[in-house]
């Protein structure tokens, strides 16, 4: 279960002490309608429900796959390259485990209007005398627990 935002929480408990407020100014026929805000008060954090306006910016976000890439490229080149395209959420450069050195491939993660401009912008295009593979990462296989 997700832990609710402060402001959620606040939110929750103005809308309780309304709804007890009301509670006690109301004719009994109508106490449901009160009973009915107060529980909803406090049920919407706990089940996520969320009032801002950037409800979902995960979903927004897409990982491209980089191949091809120059060993002496780093993050920062990678991200200036594709922040001329658009949105860059983040740039993971892979390495080798034992020695450090860079694999020659990344992700990049943008934001999702941006990713098809990027792979037709970059994909079989030169970046420091290498061509470019760009395309939509594919997911990862989960490891079966053995």
């Amino acid at each position: 279960m997700k832990s609710p935002q402060v402001s959620t929480v606040i939110i929750a408990l103005v809308f309780a002490g309304l709804a007890f407020f009301l509670f006690s100014l109301i004719e009994p026929t109508q106490t449901s309608v009160a009973i009915a805000i107060f529980i909803a008060a406090f049920v919407a954090p706990l089940i996520g429900i969320n009032h801002s306006s950037e409800s979902s910016t995960s979903d927004d976000v897409k990982t491209l796959y980089v191949g091809n890439l120059p060993y002496r490229a780093n993050e920062a080149s990678v991200r200036e390259l594709f922040s001329t395209i658009g949105q860059v959420h983040s740039v993971r450069l892979m390495k080798d485990k034992h020695t450090g050195k860079r694999r020659g491939f990344g992700f990049v993660e943008m934001s999702a209007n941006d990713t098809d401009k990027a792979v037709e912008a970059l994909n079989d295009k030169e970046f420091q005398q290498r061509t470019l593979k760009v395309r939509e990462a594919k997911e990862r296989p989960e490891k079966e627990a053995e």
